[in-house]
C-alpha cells in the first residue's frame, strides 16, 4: 500500500516515515500543500496523511480541491487543531478520519488498517485473499497451500495491488507508478521483471498477461 505524507515538519515526516515503512507501507513526502496536491493529484496513492496547517496551501484548501477533482481516496488529518469545531470542519471538508496531535505511532497505524478494510472486499483482518492465497502487506507474506512464502517489499506490493483489482487488468504503467512511485528513477521494465519474481515465488500461471496493456490476476477456471 502506498501513502502520501504531507507535513511540514521535518523531524516528525521523517519519524513517521521511518515507522510506515518498518510497517510495511511504501510513503512519499511532501512539505507544503501545493505539492502534496500535485503528487495526490497523480492518483497512485492508497491513503493520504495531511497536515491542517502547511506552508503555500493549507490542508483543508487541499483536501476541498482534492475532493472537487473527483478522488475519492482515504485521508486521514494530522493536526495540533483540536476543538469540535475544527474537527468538524475537517470532517466536512472531505476527511474520512481526524487524529490529533500528539499522537501515538499505533494509533495511527490502527486506523490506517481501518480505513485499509474499508477500501476493499478482499480485506479480512487486515490480511488480502484472492485466487486461494493470503496476503499479509505489512509483514510481505503470503500463504498458498498452508505454505508461507517471504517476499520482498516490491513484490509484495506488486501482488497487493494485483489482489486489490483481481479479476482487472492493471496497466504496466499503474504498475510502475504504484510500487516504484512517480518520482522514481526505475525503469518501467522492471514491472515485468517482478511479474516473473513473482510468477517464480508462488509457482503460479494465475498472473496474467495482456500483451502491451499489462497483467490481471485469476484463478483458473475448472470445467467438468
Amino acid at each position: 500500500m502506498r501513502l502520501l505524507l504531507v507535513e511540514d515538519e521535518y523531524r516528525l515526516s521523517e519519524a513517521l516515515s521511518h515507522i510506515l515503512k518498518k510497517h510495511g507501507y511504501a510513503v512519499d513526502s511532501a512539505f507544503d500543500g501545493e505539492t502534496g496536491l500535485d503528487m495526490a493529484a497523480t492518483g497512485v496513492y492508497d491513503i493520504l496523511i495531511l497536515d491542517r496547517m502547511l506552508p503555500v496551501r493549507d490542508g483543508i484548501s487541499v483536501l476541498k480541491e482534492f475532493r472537487v477533482l473527483g478522488f475519492e481516496t482515504p485521508v486521514i488529518f494530522l493536526t495540533a487543531k483540536d476543538s469540535t469545531k475544527d474537527r468538524v470542519e475537517g470532517l466536512d471538508s472531505g476527511a474520512d478520519d481526524y487524529l490529533v496531535k500528539p499522537f501515538s505511532s499505533e494509533e495511527l497505524l490502527a486506523r490506517l488498517r481501518a480505513l485499509s478494510r474499508r477500501q476493499t472486499k478482499h480485506l479480512t483482518n487486515d490480511k488480502l485473499e484472492a485466487a486461494g492465497w493470503m496476503l499479509d502487506p505489512l509483514r510481505c507474506e503470503v500463504t498458498k497451500d498452508n505454505e508461507i512464502v517471504k517476499l520482498t517489499a516490491k513484490e509484495a506490493l506488486l501482488l497487493e495491488l494485483l489482489m486489490r483489482n483481481y479479476g482487472l487488468v492493471v496497466s504496466k504503467e499503474r504498475i510502475w507508478e504504484k510500487v516504484w512511485g512517480f518520482q522514481t528513477n526505475i525503469e518501467i521494465a522492471n514491472v515485468d521483471l517482478y511479474i516473473h519474481y513473482l510468477r517464480r515465488k508462488l509457482n503460479t500461471s494465475y498472473i496474467k498477461t495482456v500483451r502491451g496493456i499489462g497483467y490481471y490476476l485469476k484463478e483458473e477456471s475448472h470445467v467438468s
